[in-house]
């Protein structure tokens, strides 16, 4: 019941760090005009960079609160962050200036980076034969809080702007002091290591990309795959309000459906997909519907269709699992560990970049005075580098499997 309990907890924890975006995105559009007095253009170019700097904190403190959390214990470091996480959507739902906003993103993506200690725990309890399992369960629980949190932010939207900030605070509050009671320390004296910032360094995972030979082009893919796809994350809120005239419940509706389409298509679909077209032309396959609905996305002027676009969007994201499968297979076994955290770290950056590419390209589309107005104009941004993807990769030779070692 014990293990059941702080599980629990753990698959919480991670959801609601997942959660802690979804929630407050259909509110943010509002937000951001009510705080600044501008436009949905500007607004979007200031959501572009709130998304940038909660990003950037989870790439630069994630490796430092695993360590700290190899030091300190598992136990400390999760409430504590969920403790800090619950003023922290205080101090949001009370801001009035943007700079009080910023100050809150980079608290929040500070204390949201404890994936890597949630994973940790989760390491520690599990028998080497449940890790595999239990690692699913986690990667469950973030897929549900991705999809939970638009919709819920979207409905609580509809009582102000602040609403969803005031419920953040109390789900990471009520956490916390489940945690409190329920959630064992599994760091003792036999595993526990010293701090050291050379292993807190959130830049080591490239300093071996050069040993992976046969990677560099299949990692530079993912890379600008991981931009052009989070024009949905990243503008959809405000290409929904200024499109299709979308207010925050219809918005998170609408990234609700999509987390729920995305869920479906890599949870069932993707492995009678590649039984079928084989891993490379998967990958193929995938980026091509993404070229296709990036498009008719940039040019849809019925939000009706657009949702009805929805399973199209969705299924383009088989080219991602299909690609870091064909990497896994080409590195050896000896250095998945080295490929998965070069993979992550890569991911990291790319979502750094990517709000402030799709939300700069909106905001000159619309208020930023482009040659001709056009809200869907990320969209066409992510198709081009697409269309960049699937030439890289079609001519990149098929390479080999690598020796175990």
């Amino acid at each position: 019941m014990n293990k059941r309990l702080a599980v629990t907890f753990i698959l919480i924890s991670v959801m609601l760090d997942s959660m802690g975006i979804g929630l407050i995105m259909p509110v943010m559009p509002d937000l951001i005009q009510e705080v600044e007095g501008q436009g949905l253009g500007a607004a979007a170019v200031w959501g572009g960079i709130l998304a940038t700097i909660f990003a950037a904190m989870q790439f630069i403190f994630g490796p430092t609160v695993g360590n700290l959390s190899d030091r300190y214990g598992r136990r400390p470091v999760l409430i504590i962050s969920l403790v800090i996480m619950a003023f922290d959507y205080v101090l949001m739902a009370l801001a009035h200036t943007i700079w009080l906003l910023i100050i809150g993103r980079i608290i929040g993506g500070i204390t949201a980076a404890t994936q890597s200690t949630s994973a940790a725990y989760m390491a520690d309890i599990s028998k080497p034969e449940e890790k595999a399992a239990n690692f699913g369960l986690i990667g469950a629980a973030f897929g549900m809080g991705f999809v939970l949190g638009p919709l819920i932010g979207g409905v609580l939207a509809e009582y102000g702007t602040r609403a969803p900030f005031w419920a953040a605070a109390i789900l990471a509050a009520a956490n916390a002091i489940f945690g409190y009671f329920v959630l064992p320390e599994t760091v003792t004296d036999r595993i526990r290591r010293p701090f050291e910032w050379r292993r807190a360094n959130p830049f080591g995972a490239f300093k071996n990309i050069g040993a992976l030979p046969g990677l560099k082009r299949l990692m530079l893919i993912t890379f600008v795959y991981t931009i052009a796809f989070f024009v949905y994350p990243g503008v959809w809120a405000y290409f929904g309000a200024e499109r299709f005239d979308w207010g925050p419940g219809m918005i998170g509706l609408s990234l609700g459906v999509f987390g729920i389409g995305i869920a479906i298509v890599q949870g069932l679909l993707i492995r009678p997909i590649i039984g079928l077209l084989g891993e490379r032309r998967t990958v193929i396959f995938g980026l091509t519907i993404d070229v296709v609905a990036f498009v008719a996305l940039a040019f849809v002027t019925n939000g009706w269709v657009a949702l009805a676009l929805t399973p199209l969007t969705a299924l383009g994201s088989v080219a991602g699992p299909a690609l870091q499968g064909i990497m896994s297979r080409t590195a050896s076994d000896d250095q998945q560990g080295e490929l998965q955290g070069t993979v992550t770290s890569i991911n990291a950056v790319a979502t750094i970049i990517a709000p402030l590419m799709v939300t700069q390209t909106f905001w000159f589309f619309t208020d930023g005075g482009g040659p001709l107005y056009l809200p869907g104009a990320p969209f066409l941004l992510s198709a081009l580098l697409t269309i960049g993807c699937i030439v890289v990769f079609m001519q990149t030779p098929r390479p080999k499997r690598a020796r175990d070692t």
